[in-house]
């Protein structure tokens, strides 16, 4: 492929318009994934971008192997990675633009996590309601395997329950933002963890919130840096996102980054990992 887009930095988000006029130089990414259990496999055959590689969230992004107080969807290790990619045809030097059909819920995970490495991944904004036709359908488009060199995960953009919980007690400064909706924050409902509720002290900052609905586009980012300043994240804090399993959230990591702000850190295990674990508190009700 040519490197006229992969040999400089990509913004967190692209639109359709960008997506097309570069088609020719970008690898395309399905990561599609429901937490009510649907296929997401079914779903790419059912229709995708043209060329567009499937990306499982369970196998390829995922290890879940790990202990459930690593949450839901544990980060892979860097080797893990490394050959997931390598099969899809991504070798980190070409850009990535993913994609969903959520207005950006699940897409972000790849994005977050290849942007972590500093390699040219984007979203692309809208998803598959925003790209409209053609689409292809059938089984998983074959990629050219390749190297992926593995990378270990670096620790500033990622951060563990001993960071969370130092700065849930105000022992180290930082804001907590959660990600999911207001009624799981408040533990009005929790349909998949162990426990309702929400880390002590974390704000709620759902992540649809992100999107004009009258476009199904991010809002722009002087009115989501507007938002993200009202709850608290400005150029001298270190903000810490967080979701039910560390998917969800890495719309807000784009979000906040895409205003202009210091890109924030991904708490992998989010609130599946954290209600998980015994003598971690939580909190119901309002922030």
């Amino acid at each position: 492929m040519s490197s006229s887009v992969s040999s400089r930095a990509l913004p967190p988000l692209v639109s359709v318009e960008w997506l097309r006029e570069h088609r020719a130089d970008i690898i395309v990414a399905d990561v599609r994934w429901y937490l009510d259990g649907r296929s997401a496999r079914d779903a790419y055959a059912a229709g995708h971008l043209p060329g567009a590689v499937f990306v499982d969230m369970d196998t390829d992004l995922s290890d879940h192997d790990q202990a459930a107080i690593m949450g839901r969807h544990p980060l892979p290790s860097p080797e893990q990675f490394a050959v997931a990619m390598g099969r899809l045809g991504i070798d980190g030097t070409t850009a990535v633009v993913a994609y969903d059909d959520s207005a950006g819920g699940t897409a972000g995970r790849l994005v977050v996590m290849l942007r972590s490495l500093g390699l040219p991944a984007a979203m692309l904004d809208g998803g598959m309601a925003a790209w409209g036709t053609p689409l292809e359908t059938g089984g998983p488009s074959e990629a050219t395997p390749t190297v992926f060199p593995p990378r270990h995960w670096p620790a500033e953009r990622f951060a563990w329950a001993d960071t969370v919980s130092d700065v849930s007690l105000g022992a180290r400064p930082g804001l907590l933002l959660d990600a999911r909706a207001g009624e799981r924050f408040r533990g009005e409902s929790e349909p998949i963890d162990p426990r309702p509720g929400h880390i002590p002290g974390a704000a709620n900052a759902p992540w649809a919130a992100n999107v004009d609905p009258a476009t199904g586009r991010f809002r722009t980012a002087a009115a989501l840096r507007e938002h993200y300043s009202s709850l608290g994240v400005s150029n001298h804090s270190e903000v810490v996102c967080y979701c039910g399993s560390g998917v969800s959230a890495c719309a807000d990591v784009l979000a906040i980054e895409h205003a202009g702000l210091p890109v924030p850190r991904l708490f992998v295990p989010s609130w599946s990992g954290w209600s998980s674990t015994p003598g971690l508190p939580t909190a119901t009700g309002p922030a």
